[in-house]
């Protein structure tokens, strides 16, 4: 889907000669043209930080509703105001669909500006994707219910009538490969409308006192946002990552400033070109590459992306990665970024599927304590640089000295041997399982 609104901003661009940019009704970038100007007033502040944000301010918002856009039916021409940030003038095309506003459409307004013929045919194009808002919308909202179920039900025939009602409520969208996206922790209902989603609803982490610590430990209590994102193109996974970037600062609580955002993109390069396509439609503008998966995200909040499957009786099986690898990015923090895919999360593929009260063993219960607050890391360091002492001890930024008698100390408190491959393997994996579980 977000291929589709790309080309339809792309076509309303060729038309209006001008780059444009398209938000949701919530003033949430879906999409924008290439912006090739050496012009410094057409990237106007508020257009920057559209793009860099994925999101304007309710400032913004306020000051451009005031000329009327959510009432009106044809293009509106809105003056700049360098106060507020605005350099140059604005065309805001309104994306209605059977009278309610979806969506609005923005250009730069320039001399002597398009003229009415044009106009009207980009309204044209604003109201097929108007359409395809409305259809998003309608979607995520409607089956819900069905999708809820299929990820809670349990074995058996509970979940092959959940499986059936949610095929017939999809129609001819539920062929195909589909991916599960798991955003935790969220608050509030679903949202009402996300790029490329089959379905939406909010999954309670399990039901009234077997809750599950959050995905980044801090105790129990919570939901989780569970998307059904249909997979289309060369690139499979580009549309659950478009997804995500417009996902992750509502879960934040919509703080998002944009602030490391290049930092914030999933660890992987695969990940990041991935990430980056997604988010520009193929097009390589420098905003663009700034911008990534998830500007500003700065409260804990991680995604999980599952495998593609083609089988909607696969959908159990994918939402349980899809809430592993979210697990797994807020477990492992920098090195998986905050949104993780499933194939990428390394050993904790396996640990998410291990019951939670094996997890608990005695060699990390004797490094995690207040007393030694640098051997669990340094132990883990080390295993993770693969016993090379060097690497460890630069990654720690110690002497090599140090790391032996920390890792001594490791040995004295757990009565492992570090020079033995079972006990550095059964280390390795109960300090992950304790990062894991919090």
């Amino acid at each position: 889907m977000k291929g589709d609104y790309q080309d339809l901003v792309d076509e309303i661009s060729a038309l209006l000669g001008a780059p444009a940019t398209l938000e949701n009704r919530d003033f949430r970038l879906i999409a924008f043209g290439a912006h090739d100007s050496d012009d410094d007033l057409a990237m106007d502040p508020v257009r920057t930080r559209s793009i860099l944000t994925r999101q304007s301010t309710a400032a913004v918002r306020s000051w451009f509703e005031g000329f009327g856009i959510a009432r009106a039916t044809g293009p509106v021409r809105i003056p700049a105001a360098p106060d507020a940030g605005v350099f140059r003038g604005r065309i805001c095309l309104p994306v209605r669909y059977r009278g309610i506003v979806q969506g609005y459409v923005w250009l730069l307004d320039q001399e002597p500006g398009p003229d009415a013929e044009a106009l009207d045919a980009a309204m044209e194009v604003a109201q097929r994707i108007g359409l395809l808002l409305a259809e998003e919308a309608r979607a995520g909202a409607d089956l819900s219910r069905e999708f809820l179920a299929v990820l809670t039900a349990g074995r058996g025939w509970q979940q092959d009538m959940a499986v059936a009602a949610l095929r017939v409520a999809l129609g001819p969208s539920g062929e195909g490969a589909h991916a599960a996206v798991c955003v935790s922790p969220w608050s509030g209902e679903a949202p009402a409308s996300v790029p490329g989603a089959a379905a939406v609803c909010v999954v309670p982490w399990r039901g009234a006192g077997e809750q599950e610590p959050h995905p980044g430990g801090g105790g129990p209590a919570g939901h989780s946002l569970a998307v059904l994102i249909r997979l289309r193109g060369a690139d499979p996974l580009a549309p659950a990552l478009t997804a995500i970037s417009r996902l992750m600062p509502r879960a934040a609580g919509g703080t998002g400033s944009g602030t490391g955002a290049a930092a914030a993109t999933p660890g992987t390069p695969k990940q990041v070109a991935a990430t980056r396509s997604a988010a520009t439609g193929g097009k390589t503008t420098a905003p663009a590459a700034a911008a990534g998966v998830t500007s500003g995200v700065t409260s804990g909040v991680t995604a999980g992306v599952s495998d593609p499957v083609r089988a909607l009786t696969a959908l159990p099986a994918a939402w349980q990665q899809a809430t592993a690898a979210a697990r797994a990015a807020a477990a492992a923090g920098p090195r998986l970024g905050p949104v993780a895919q499933w194939s990428a999360i390394g050993p904790y593929r396996m640990l998410a599927s291990v019951a939670e009260e094996a997890l608990d063993d005695p060699v990390a219960r004797a490094l995690r304590g207040p007393a030694n607050p640098e051997l669990a890391r340094t132990a883990e360091v080390f295993l993770d640089c693969a016993g090379q002492a060097g690497r460890a001890a630069a990654a720690l930024g110690i002497h090599r000295q140090t790391l032996y008698y920390r890792l001594s100390r490791v040995e004295q408190l757990t009565g492992l041997d570090l020079d033995e491959g079972e006990d550095r393997l059964l280390l390795h994996m109960a300090l992950k399982a304790a990062r894991l579980h919090g």
